[in-house]
């Protein structure tokens, strides 16, 4: 049995807040944190690989793991089929190892209400403006006006979604946020349920006071 058990660090945001470099300092940070791998019913990209950027699944294959309760989380979007395999979480936190998950606030809700919504711990990032998070958007030059709006229009339904979070951080500096993060992953580490040594310690306490008296 491992000293505690690992969480599912659920961490969202909408586009241009900041989650993406967040999520690789956390990586960087704590080398046995985990990256949640998704299923996708998706042909591979160029360049992509099973088990690395996706699991790549037949819609069938996908449908029936979801029929059969095999996913954490699931949505369709843009005519494919996108989830959490539920099997590889379970195994990695049975083993003491944190899961970071990259979700919107529907797979935030989906996994809260899973079976191993109690070992979850959600986080939702928002940008200190409107304004500067289009700054940010535009400054990374990835994308052209048209997608920029876009993004900008999805980002006030993802932002409106705020309230369904545990922690809600304004990352207004990075590195700030990046210290609030680690100290909420820490002591949420400590929860109570999340460290099944402690009932033998316990017993064993229990046991010692008896032999005592």
């Amino acid at each position: 049995m491992t000293n505690r058990r690992g969480l599912l660090i659920i961490l969202s945001s909408p586009s241009g807040a900041g989650k993406s470099t967040l999520a690789r300092r956390l990586m960087e940070w704590d080398s046995g944190l985990e990256f949640s791998v998704s299923a996708t019913t998706r042909a591979p990209r160029p360049g992509e690989e099973d088990g690395r950027e996706y699991h790549f699944m037949s819609e069938d294959s996908f449908k029936q793991t979801v029929a059969d309760g095999g996913m954490l989380e699931h949505a369709h979007v843009f005519g494919n089929f996108y989830g959490t395999p539920a099997a590889p979480v379970r195994e990695a936190i049975d083993a003491g190892n944190d899961v970071l998950f990259d979700v919107d606030w529907q797979g935030e809700i989906q996994i809260r209400n899973s079976d191993l919504g109690k070992h979850a711990l959600s986080i939702f990032i928002l940008p200190p403006s409107i304004r500067e998070l289009r700054r940010r958007l535009e400054t990374r030059a990835q994308d052209s006006e048209d997608v920029i709006g876009k993004r900008m229009l999805k980002s006030w339904d993802e932002i409106s979604h705020w309230g369904y979070y545990e922690y809600v951080l304004v990352n207004d500096d990075l590195d700030e946020t990046e210290e609030r993060l680690k100290t909420i992953i820490s002591a949420e580490r400590m929860r109570r349920i999340q460290q099944p040594v402690l009932q033998s310690h316990v017993r064993n306490l229990q046991t010692q006071f008896e032999e005592l008296t």
